[in-house]
């Protein structure tokens, strides 16, 4: 019987660097997951803010959990459209290494910060650490290549696969209310030397089948357990959408942050679709607490899980097949019926909780702290650095490779580390 693995060709399994395998038992794909699992990078996300702060409640999700959520939905989900599993799983755990302290928060604060030399953006982050960071190979100069993963790992890892220059103009809001201001990209332009090996073969800026999972496991997550947060953490209450009037402030956050077109009645036809599942909590005293209250929420998130998944699985073999799908042999397809619940739902979320007066006064000071951490770093010794990024801004040979150094020293950070410098530097 075949595997999976064996559906993608030699270019697929070749890494950037040539190494012979260990254990022979282990697919290619198979080892990419492994290096995932026991990188540094992966381990720091669970110190790192999702939606509500990572010491907030025992309870709430930090980026790790829902890191693995998405690892989970997605590998679920590949193995029903032929994908390799693994690939996919692994591009899933990676799809937040490249966050900073603080979220998209502090991504906001480093682009500003290094407008000059590039600017920051999360998903551009990850490929250089995947590439470059994370210590694991190096190549026959001794400059690490990160991990060292295969062609269709990496591609399936970039979400945007295109550098800042080709990237759309920002469009939503941020969580306290300004316009957008990060561009979405995928690669720095001294990382472009692996990008262009990695996109061998592939012309333009179309994403590969895997990608496409591992962005809509992502939305999928985001949506589902980011409402399941916001109702244990008290800031969403399931009764209040029953009030038309609340709900038009919940679509018009849609709007501004994820849908700019759709309608109020689109919206509303989608949550009565959403509401209409058995699981869906019946009418009633908000959250408790209880152990019932908590097997509903549970039962919720599972069956709107598997409603998503399915219908996307039912369109894309309707659209090609009920073959296995691989790399660039199809397009994942969403029904605008998904899209839109999807929508509505991470819209709750984001104006409940996102959009909450105390949460909009703790962002302003989260952006003080990554600002005061680039400046001081900047003017410091490189002492002030750890290690590994003392040794590359000693090897740096200009002023922007330098500030790129900095700038990857302060997204390394976690939360907790992020203020712990601060205090100290201060």
């Amino acid at each position: 019987m075949e595997s999976t693995s064996q559906r993608y060709d030699e270019s697929s399994r070749a890494r950037w660097v040539d190494e012979p395998p260990k254990r022979a038992a282990r697919t290619p794909f198979e080892r990419d997951r492994a290096r995932l699992v026991h990188s540094a990078a992966l381990r720091r996300l669970a110190a790192k803010t999702q939606v509500v702060g990572p010491q907030t409640d025992d309870f709430v999700r930090n980026r790790l959990n829902h890191t693995l959520e998405v690892a989970q939905v997605a590998r679920d989900l590949a193995r029903t459209l032929g994908c390799d599993p693994d690939i996919v799983e692994t591009a899933a755990l990676a799809h937040d290494l490249g966050h900073p302290p603080f979220g998209h928060n502090g991504e906001r604060v480093l682009d500003e910060l290094s407008a000059d030399i590039g600017g920051f953006e999360g998903n551009a982050q990850t490929l250089r650490i995947l590439t470059r960071l994370e210590a694991k190979t190096a190549d026959s100069t001794g400059r690490s290549v990160g991990l060292n993963l295969t062609r269709a790992t990496l591609d399936a890892s970039t979400k945007y696969p295109w550098a800042r220059a080709a990237a759309d103009a920002p469009h939503g809001a941020h969580a306290d209310g300004p316009p957008r201001s990060v561009r979405k990209f995928g690669v720095y332009d001294d990382d472009l030397p692996v990008f262009t090996w990695m996109r061998e073969g592939t012309e333009g800026t179309s994403r590969c089948l895997e990608a496409q999972v591992m962005d809509l496991a992502d939305d999928v997550a985001y949506s589902v357990h980011d409402l399941e947060d916001g109702i244990v953490a008290g800031k969403i209450g399931l009764p209040a959408l029953r009030d038309p009037g609340r709900r038009r402030e919940v679509w018009g956050t849609v709007r501004d942050w994820y849908l700019p077109g759709v309608t109020d009645d689109e919206l509303d036809a989608s949550f009565d679709a959403v509401t209409a599942l058995e699981s869906w909590p019946a009418s009633g005293p908000s959250y408790d607490g209880s152990r019932s209250a908590q097997a509903v929420l549970k039962n919720l998130t599972s069956d709107l899980i598997g409603r998503f998944c399915s219908a996307v699985q039912l369109a894309t073999h309707e659209a090609y097949g009920t073959g296995a799908l691989v790399r660039y042999a199809a397009d994942l397809v969403v029904p605008r019926e998904v899209e839109l619940a999807i929508a509505a739902l991470k819209g709750i979320a984001a104006h409940f909780v996102m959009r909450a007066d105390e949460r909009v006064a703790v962002l302003a000071t989260q952006r003080g702290v990554v600002a005061d951490l680039v400046s001081a770093l900047r003017s410091g010794p490189p002492e002030l650095l750890q290690p590994a990024f003392r040794a590359d801004l000693e090897a740096a040979t200009s002023d922007a490779a330098r500030t790129r150094v900095v700038v990857d020293q302060v997204a390394s950070l976690t939360d907790a580390s992020a203020l712990s410098w601060h205090a100290r530097l201060r």
